[in-house]
């Protein structure tokens, strides 16, 4: 759901800017609540994760394809506001170094993509699990809902967008219509990919997952008639099945591998806003990116002419950089926190 720079109008794209680099600057000071020594390098990783299953389109009808956009898996696996940031950083790699998605459009897709699906991921997630039965079960069945909403939500406020500033003159029913239809089947996709991978990384270290906090199933005693909630015990913490190191190198590996190897069978058809774009004539007015040039442009490596070794070696390169400008951006988040709590902003002084 990249939108490309002509799609939207200069008014409007620069309104959506704002509303992005609001959300970011909100973002930056709720992450320093959500992360610590144990999950700022997991939000570089996550990162890198989001951007190579994004390089591999998965096809969900007759000459159309889908991607994650991974909004609701960084939002339950690191925490809303660190995942609004995990997605900006990937949306804004892939706009300046891969051509994809505009440099003008970049407000807008922060806003629908990284925003959007965040929000609305998140918060149905936190309303499912507080009505279910608390388990790692109903994590991850509120994991699967949530991301599954969460894309045809996108799709609806692409649509609210593009009735405020859309460059060409289309029936907007059938714009949503078109839209909201397309991403129900990309969603279903989305929904496999972010119940899969928060399953296994609850599997290996549940303590590490933000949206698995606290979820602590709450005894009941019948007192007088009457179930009350039972005190809470005080338990020894689940040892985790691997260390901290061993399941970021596993996740990096992962990413590596499947940016690296397996997006060269990702399919190749149009993704599902491109698709509604060439069939309902959104995209009349759609200009040439801005990074076109770049030796990396169209997720490829200029004068490598092997195709498959210059998709790999983009993908690589793609996962490198997200890592490495993710967690600079997380382990600053990070330090700001330590700074806030440092024993000198906590002496209380004797009088």
């Amino acid at each position: 759901m990249h939108v490309p720079d002509g799609f939207i109008n200069a008014p409007v794209s620069a309104a959506t800017g704002v509303v992005a680099a609001g959300a970011i600057a909100v973002s930056l000071r709720g992450a320093r609540r959500e992360l610590d020594e144990r999950t700022a390098p997991l939000a570089g990783l996550v990162a890198a994760f989001i951007f190579a299953v994004q390089m591999l389109n998965f096809p969900v009808a007759a000459g159309t394809s889908g991607h994650l956009l991974g909004g609701a898996l960084a939002a339950i696996l690191v925490g809303p506001y660190t995942g609004v940031l995990c997605v900006s950083v990937v949306l804004l790699m892939q706009g300046i170094l891969f051509a994809d998605g505009g440099l003008t459009a970049l407000g807008v897709n922060i806003t629908d993509m990284a925003i959007v699906t965040t929000v609305v991921a998140y918060a149905v997630f936190r309303g499912l699990v507080k009505v279910m039965r608390r388990s790692r079960r109903s994590v991850t069945v509120a994991t699967f809902v949530a991301a599954l909403l969460s894309v045809p939500a996108a799709a609806l406020a692409f649509t609210a967008i593009y009735a405020l500033g859309g460059t060409t003159d289309v029936s907007l029913a059938k714009v949503a219509t078109a839209m909201i239809g397309v991403h129900v089947l990309i969603g279903i996709g989305e929904a496999a990919i972010t119940a899969l991978t928060v399953g296994a990384v609850i599997a290996v270290r549940p303590d590490l997952v933000y949206g698995a906090r606290g979820l602590r199933q709450r005894l009941k005693l019948r007192v007088g008639g009457e179930l009350v909630d039972a005190p809470t015990p005080v338990t020894t913490p689940v040892a985790a099945r691997t260390s901290r190191r061993r399941l970021w190198i596993t996740g990096l590996v992962t990413s590596l591998v499947l940016a690296g190897f397996v997006s060269f069978y990702a399919s190749a058809s149009p993704d599902g806003l491109e698709k509604v774009a060439h069939d309902q004539g959104i995209d009349q007015k759609a200009k040439e990116h801005a990074s076109s040039g770049s030796p990396l442009a169209d997720y490829g490596v200029k004068d490598i002419q092997d195709a498959r070794l210059s998709g790999g070696l983009a993908g690589v390169i793609g996962v490198g950089v997200t890592v490495v400008a993710g967690s600079a951006v997380f382990w600053a988040v990070r330090r700001r926190r330590s700074d806030d709590v440092s024993p000198a902003s906590t002496t209380v002084e004797n009088v």
